[in-house]
């Protein structure tokens, strides 16, 4: 097992990288990969390694002994401060905590519950997700979906408490098992992803994928993508996927896209902002370039179809070009808006042809088991990219900062090497 080691004697106050603590006992402190306000910037710069003290679980919670976590954007947003400061938002609302604990992704071991908890038990090896809510709220009890409840939070980042820490705190509906085939690694990093993209697509009923309809994507290569691609596929559609590099064509086929589109085509010279439509030179610019991309987007399809839905994340420099190309009566779903949050609809196009355009945030804990279940069942890959050390936190934020990700990348928290499976017996 490496440099793992389990303490069988001595109950400590903290535990270093690498030892593992006696089942079930829970230590005065933790290390943690830490924000704080006087660090907001750059990610590489904006992560510390601290000791914190281990949060308790309440009656419905569980407390997790993280082996790995997963990256993913929101606590890029988290590091930089913007556009939310979610301590100061925490404390506004009554936290104390003058710091911020992210990681809304991560696989390990249940250590503690409280004392509702029936659906786990301590050691029981389990993959997270990141969807909070208030289970005794109105909304919720009248039986609203809890996505859109007004109390829905994303764990590891509008609540504290996340991943990137040897122990994490979550509620007990948060817990699913983890496929005993994947690695802690990879099995820490495709919750978030893997069930945004399928509420994206298969929830919007009847905007949903059926079977030999093509679906646009957006960022194949990317943690969303690559998940949304699988996912597309293996609900019998068709996956066109959009990338910004060459290197990354081969990847999104590899996963099962038909066709694959580089959105950096010299010929495409329309993105960002729609122009006015009264600056008949600058529209007309745009239109040609729109154009092109629609005739490379039947090219690799391979027939003069336009995409049944369109998936959606960049938001501003993509949405004109998604209501643009996606068939009339068809979906753009959106999620994100890593490009700027400033994107423009051409209205006749979205009534006339009578398209739609949907927002959607991560998905309910029925759809999150779907996902979990398609993962387990080997029909959807979490498509591991790049594996940091605990001391990689900001690092791989950087990363994703930068648009160098390929994939989907993971922390090693408590798992002190890749490929390991389980905890030693």
């Amino acid at each position: 097992m490496g440099a793992v080691t389990v303490v069988q004697a001595a109950e400590k106050e903290i535990y270093a990288l690498g030892e593992i603590p006696p089942l079930g006992f829970v230590p005065k402190k933790m290390l943690a990969s830490v924000i704080r306000p006087e660090r907001f910037g750059p990610p590489k710069d904006a992560f510390q390694i601290e000791e914190i003290d281990v949060p308790t679980p309440g009656p419905r919670q569980v407390l997790v002994y993280v082996m790995a976590a997963g990256t993913n954007y929101n606590n890029v947003w988290a590091a930089l401060g913007f556009p939310v400061n979610v301590i100061a938002a925490r404390q506004r609302q009554g936290a104390t905590e003058d710091f911020h604990i992210g990681g809304s992704d991560a696989s390990g071991v249940v250590w503690a519950v409280g004392s509702e908890v029936k659906n786990v038990k301590v050691g029981d090896e389990v993959v997270l997700s990141c969807g909070m809510w208030d289970e005794d709220a109105p909304d919720i009890k009248a039986g609203k979906d809890p996505m859109m409840s007004s109390t829905n939070k994303v764990w590891g980042y509008e609540e504290n408490w996340g991943s990137f820490a040897q122990f994490t705190l979550v509620d007990h509906y948060q817990c699913f098992p983890k496929p005993k085939h994947l690695s802690w690694e990879a099995a820490s990093a495709y919750m978030l992803v893997g069930a945004t993209a399928y509420r994206m697509l298969m929830h919007w009923e009847p905007n949903v994928v059926h079977e030999n309809e093509p679906v646009l994507i957006w960022g194949g290569a990317g943690g969303l993508g690559s998940m949304a691609i699988q996912i597309t596929k293996a609900a019998g559609g068709i996956p066109i996927a959009v990338v910004s590099e060459e290197n990354k064509v081969e990847f999104c086929l590899q996963l099962g896209a038909k066709g694959v589109i580089n959105r950096k085509d010299p010929a495409f010279t329309h993105w960002g902002r729609l122009p006015d439509v009264d600056d008949a030179e600058a529209f007309n610019k745009w239109m040609q370039g729109a154009r092109a991309f629609g005739a490379k987007y039947w090219e690799v399809l391979g027939e003069r179809r336009n995409p049944a839905i369109v998936f959606d994340h960049p938001g501003e420099a993509t949405i004109p070009t998604s209501i643009f190309m996606v068939d009339n009566g068809g979906m753009v779903v959106i999620c994100a808006g890593t490009s700027g949050y400033n994107a423009d609809v051409d209205l006749r196009y979205l009534w006339m042809r009578q398209k739609r355009l949907q927002g959607s945030h991560f998905a309910s804990t029925e759809e999150c088991a779907a996902l979990n279940q398609l993962v387990i069942d080997g029909k959807v890959d979490p498509c591991l990219g790049e594996v940091y050390g605990f001391d990689g936190v900001g690092l791989s934020h950087q990363a994703m900062y930068e648009n160098r990700a390929v994939g989907n990348m993971a922390i090693l928290v408590n798992a002190r090497e890749k490929g390991l499976t389980t905890l030693p017996a």
